[in-house]
């Protein structure tokens, strides 16, 4: 039986330039996710990692080569086959260092919202946000704002906004920097867990080496240069 690819890259390059000037971010990169697994992506700073969580994410294009999500051609180049916002809008999670949720919002409102960027109803977004911080253990703060949130409540809130239209993938970068040990591996652990629950792809990109056991797949990148390593390190 073939295997179903959450996210696909096939030969992925990009250059940029300026002037005369040109720096090779990402040297044909190609991996492959399957539904339900989540994939850490290593690399010193500077190395193509944001480039290429941009390029999956349908945030920029690639100089060259192609991104497939759910085995769908959504990139072929500098060549969308789709309305790229609406489809990364319904389709990509994001979650970030920082949670950047919206200040002068609640906890329930900033999950709320992205589904009504979504054409959803009031009544189910609310509905949906209640189950999503339910489920992330902080639902008691559902109308706490953000500046009244710890640091893990913040992301896990911001985690569920990234999981209320249920992308068949999410992306997260460095999503445990700014937080504790005990946090960070909570949160490693929640990213597989949605990973085999809801049968999404994920990819986390971490300099954290402690909680690799959690994931499905490890691949690192250097000088642009993206390879997998054959075990996970436990």
């Amino acid at each position: 039986m073939t295997e179903t690819l959450a996210i696909e890259t096939q030969s992925l390059n990009k250059v940029y330039s300026s002037g005369r000037t040109e720096v090779v971010a990402l040297r044909e990169a190609t991996l492959k996710i399957p539904k339900g697994q989540v994939a850490a992506l290593l690399g010193p700073s500077g190395s193509g990692k944001s480039t290429l969580l941009t390029i999956i994410g349908l945030v920029i294009p690639p100089t060259s080569g192609q991104v497939f999500i759910n085995g769908e051609l959504i990139v072929d180049g500098s060549h969308a086959k789709t309305n790229l916002r609406n489809y990364r809008r319904q389709n990509v999670g994001f979650v970030f260092q920082k949670a950047n949720l919206i200040p002068f919002l609640s906890a329930i409102e900033n999950v709320q919202v992205a589904m009504e960027l979504n054409h959803t109803s009031t009544f189910k977004a609310r509905r949906r946000a209640a189950e999503l911080l339910d489920e992330f253990g902080v639902l008691e703060r559902s109308y706490d704002k953000p500046s009244r949130l710890s640091g893990g409540e913040q992301q896990r809130v911001a985690i569920a906004r990234a999981l209320a239209n249920n992308p068949a993938v999410i992306l997260a970068d460095e999503p445990t920097a700014a937080l504790d040990s005990h946090r960070a591996k909570q949160v490693m652990e929640l990213f597989a867990k949605i990973a085999h629950e809801q049968n999404a792809g994920v990819i986390v990109v971490t300099h954290d080496h402690r909680y690799l056991e959690v994931f499905d797949a490890i691949f690192e990148i250097e000088d642009g240069v993206l390879r997998r390593r054959v075990a996970v390190a436990t």
